[in-house]
């Protein structure tokens, strides 16, 4: 006969239910309940959970609440590792290199509304002289998007500063579906070697660059594009120009997004 509180039992219960799922089989044979042990415990928790069924939904809204902080824990890790963001060997710089304020874009060349994002920090370079710009090649809509990437890292190696920026315009402004193909003929438009351009685009060094900004991406959470880095936080979806255009001025102005805390 099991001897013991309610609450000892209950604990036992859960114990035992651990023990199921995650002990160690030798850890489970020396703590293994009796049949008449495992019955009492079954039959207490069953009879808790019907007169407390609200322990059920409090344990799982405080499960989900540590799993959020836990997510946001590795995010703003993840994101407090500028270096890495800004890396300009998997990244476009634009702007002012030496901005104050850097704001930092997750796109795919296939992505509606990454085109749409476009103007909007197109339009913030343009007003604001002290904002730098890091976008970031995140190909996660199919092997066209896949293709366009390779080629426009491959063209990093013969564009540079205004010239891949224009050349970046041109993909994100091109209309219809962006793959090797498209890609390359915009690449020849911006005074490419094409021939070059195809040896580079197959090369190791090119897809392990692209596979660098896709796993930063999952490290930081994102699950689409565009995506945005200001300051420490991660601004999901083209929210327009006035709403990053306020957190970049929270950053200048306090160091966070939000000063109002």
């Amino acid at each position: 006969m099991f001897i013991g509180s309610p609450r000892r039992l209950a604990f036992a219960g859960l114990a035992a239910a651990s023990l199921c799922f995650g002990a160690a089989p030798a850890m489970a044979q020396s703590q293994a309940l009796s049949p008449e042990q495992r019955k009492a415990v079954v039959e207490l928790i069953r009879e808790t959970l019907m007169k407390n069924p609200d322990l059920v939904m409090d344990a799982l809204y405080e499960h989900e609440r540590r799993s959020q902080e836990a997510q946001l824990a590795a995010q703003r890790k993840a994101i407090s590792d500028v270096a890495t963001l800004v890396d300009p060997a998997t990244s476009i710089i634009a702007g002012n290199p030496k901005g104050d304020v850097t704001l930092i874009e997750f796109m795919d060349y296939n992505c509606g509304f990454c085109k749409r994002g476009l103007e909007d920090v197109v339009a913030l370079v343009k007003a604001d002289p002290n904002l730098k710009v890091v976008v970031k090649d995140f190909p996660f809509l199919g092997p066209g998007s896949e293709e366009a990437s390779r080629v426009a890292f491959a063209a990093k190696k013969q564009l540079s500063g205004e010239r891949y920026w224009d050349f970046h315009l041109k993909l994100m402004r091109s209309k219809g579906q962006m793959n090797f193909a498209r890609a390359l003929e915009i690449a020849r438009e911006s005074g490419a070697d094409v021939a070059r351009l195809k040896k580079d685009a197959e090369t190791d060094e090119v897809r392990e660059a692209i596979g660098k900004v896709v796993e930063l991406g999952r490290q930081i959470g994102i699950q689409g594009t565009p995506a945005y880095v200001v300051g420490d936080e991660l601004v999901s979806g083209a929210v327009g120009e006035a709403v990053l255009k306020q957190k970049i001025d929270s950053v200048r102005k306090c160091g966070k997004t939000d000063c109002s805390g």
